[in-house]
């Protein structure tokens, strides 16, 4: 059977804490944020992550996964070094972190924002950045013991099933693996052909995915501005207060349109055991979010 998991990141107190509060909830595993109020993670040392994955490990939260978000293509090229240095500071320390596995997305090129469209995303020039960079982040997770996980969004450089696959194809290395959240390829022009696309998305890419997210998707209304939640953390992550931009909006499991039957079915087919990580949500939305999951999970069976 698939294993409920969740951010982290949505508990934002000390490490002890935050476990407690999550093992308090009934999960059994953690997509790791690197955000705890009585730890300076800015820098990384083994005896630092030993700690966080031993603290999980007492409370019966094995990490299946670590977050490495950040914008991997950011135009400014001094940002974007900083940028991929941190995140290649945690795939070195992966293998002390519990997983092996280290997520981000892929990245824009708009100067302001991690998450909206700029034209020279969809460009050769553009693409041939992006895959320079991630290359570069496949053979330093390799060299570390570690995997690093792609999270496509439609508004990133690579976006669709054909960017996916066309990237995979190009950066063919087993330092590259592909976090799994359908969500991610929907837009105006396809959220109404929901199982088509979903069965396409897997179709495509099932041998790929290592872990899986549960969020959900609808179309927007009439408010296409970025959007961003109150999740009760001055400090948190973007990554994690980010609700959709456009014509689509990425709310918690259950409050849209994603068929989670035919997804899990789906997921479940190569699948079986994987960890699927909640999102998207505050921590009052908690207990509603995994009780949808967890009863979809059991009315089909994985």
């Amino acid at each position: 059977m698939m294993q409920t998991g969740i951010f982290s990141g949505y508990f934002p107190y000390s490490l002890e804490e935050s476990a407690a509060r999550i093992r308090a909830h009934g999960f059994n595993t953690v997509q790791l944020d690197l955000h705890f109020k009585d730890m300076d993670l800015a820098t990384l040392t083994r005896d630092k992550c030993t700690r966080i994955r031993d603290v999980f490990r007492d409370h019966d939260l094995p990490v299946s996964c670590i977050s490495g978000y950040t914008n991997i293509v950011h135009p400014d090229p001094a940002e974007r070094e900083r940028r991929n240095r941190a995140l290649k500071q945690i795939l070195a320390h992966a293998q002390y972190l519990g997983s092996p596995y280290v997520i981000s997305e892929t990245g824009t090129f708009c100067p302001d924002s991690d998450w909206v469209h700029h034209p020279r995303n969809k460009t050769e020039a553009g693409w041939e950045e992006c895959r320079a960079v991630i290359q570069d982040l496949a053979r330093h997770a390799h060299d570390h013991g570690a995997v690093f996980l792609l999270e496509t969004y439609v508004n990133n450089v690579v976006g669709s099933v054909e960017e996916t696959l066309r990237m995979f194809a190009e950066v063919d290395h087993p330092g590259l693996g592909l976090l799994m959240d359908p969500t991610n390829y929907f837009e105006a022009h396809n959220i109404d052909a929901m199982d088509d696309t979903l069965n396409r998305v897997f179709d495509a890419l099932s041998d790929k995915i290592r872990i899986a997210h549960a969020k959900d998707v609808k179309r927007s209304g009439d408010d296409k501005s970025e959007k961003h939640s109150d999740i009760g953390d001055d400090a948190a992550a973007e990554s994690h207060t980010f609700r959709g931009v456009g014509e689509i909006e990425l709310p918690a499991p259950g409050l849209g349109s994603l068929n989670y039957d035919l997804y899990l079915r789906r997921l479940a087919q190569k699948h079986p055991n994987i960890p699927i990580i909640i999102e998207h949500l505050s921590e009052d939305d908690v207990p509603r979010a995994k009780r949808f999951l967890d009863g979809k999970l059991r009315a089909n069976g994985v």
